[in-house]
């Protein structure tokens, strides 16, 4: 495919597209504006896009394709600054936000000009933010949810595919109601919920000095996703409020449920409550990417020297292996720490273990 896409918002995410896009369609013109001036001059520089424009009239103008990667307020925003302008006859608009249902009833007033808005919400991210963490291999094998109107011709609706084909994701075509309730149980929950117990944490430290330093290792894997932006998930909470409400309502009559297993004492029910949970945790798909990116870790039992964190890191990158992040989760004299490795993909993770296993006698495991 050939023609002029334009990218709204030049980070992790709109980057990454534009990348996806430059591989799968060279012939493609791909402009781009970022609200930071310097992200933009970064992204062409790094030869994310080909052009950057002044504003976004000067780059939605005789556009095949609009993608907005922004904020959910910023794209109503900016959906509305678009319904007011001339775009070309046939461009598709699309976004990539977390939400749908507010943005697809700002869309209304595209529909309302006779162009076609189609939402979209590519499900993966980094522990990296900006253009310069743009990557074309960020959305392989991740679920891309598509949420076009009903309204949405469904040969457009192919189209989008067919530029977003570089990305080689899953795409699931779903209402946005739909994709608003999915994303609330699988995503957004589990990030309020992670944000209480970090809250809870750090009030009873007020009065228990040993918390921080015993709340590392299981703890901060366990609440990882808390250390998101609050800016983003302040607008996500709002925008998909309702959804959450009933969601807490849910669990606080989980919550009941397990506190009545403690008050009553009976442990063959508590048992049982875990095994449940377990079996359905342990059948979930392991090699899949789902609505929470998955950071793919490797244990590595050290011995505790000198030098030993960087002797490990200058293997991997010996076999030019990226690492996303590394700690040490325990060392203590004559006793062997453990180093934990974070990868973005699991075959870089077993690129890994393969490395370290060759090149020193050190024991290593995989997260699950």
């Amino acid at each position: 495919m050939n023609g002029r896409v334009f990218v709204i918002g030049l980070g992790l995410i709109g980057g990454s597209l534009a990348l996806c896009i430059k591989k799968a369609h060279k012939e493609a013109a791909i402009i781009g504006f970022d609200i930071n001036r310097e992200q933009a001059r970064l992204a062409k520089m790094l030869g994310v896009i080909d052009e950057a424009a002044e504003n976004i009239p000067v780059g939605a103008k005789d556009a095949d394709l609009i993608i907005i990667s922004a904020p959910v307020n910023d794209t109503k925003s900016i959906i509305q600054a678009l319904s007011k302008l001339t775009l070309k006859p046939g461009v598709i608009v699309t976004d990539t936000g977390s939400t749908k249902g507010t943005i697809v009833e700002t869309a209304d007033s595209l529909k309302k000009e006779g162009i076609t808005f189609i939402g979209g919400h590519p499900m993966a991210g980094s522990h990296k933010s900006g253009v310069s963490a743009a990557k074309e291999i960020l959305f392989e094998n991740a679920f891309y949810l598509l949420t076009p109107d009903e309204g949405a011709a469904p040969s457009k609706v192919e189209e989008l595919k067919g530029w977003l084909s570089g990305t080689n994701a899953k795409f699931l075509t779903i209402a946005p109601q739909n994709h608003d309730y999915l994303t609330g149980i699988v995503s957004h929950f589990p990030h309020i919920i992670a944000a209480s117990i970090v809250r809870q944490t750090e009030k009873l430290s007020a009065t228990e000095q040993l918390i921080p330093r015993l709340a590392a290792g299981g703890f901060r894997d366990i609440t990882r996703i808390a250390s998101s932006s609050p800016k983003m998930w302040k607008d996500i909470l709002l925008h998909n409020r309702e959804v959450l409400i009933d969601l807490l309502n849910q669990w606080q009559k989980e919550m009941s449920v397990v506190k009545e297993l403690l008050e009553t004492g009976n442990g063959e029910e508590i048992f049982d409550y875990f095994s449940q949970a377990k079996q359905f945790r342990d059948g979930l798909p392991q090699k899949e990417k789902g609505a929470i990116p998955s950071f793919y870790d490797l244990y590595v039992d050290v011995p505790d020297y000198p030098g030993v964190v960087s002797e490990i890191t200058g293997y991997l990158a010996q076999e030019k292996i990226s690492i996303t992040n590394i700690r040490i989760l325990e060392t203590r004299e004559d006793i062997n720490g453990v180093l934990v490795i974070s990868f973005q993909t699991e075959e870089d993770r077993q690129r890994a273990e393969k490395c370290i296993l060759s090149y020193t006698s050190f024991g290593t495991s995989n997260g699950s």
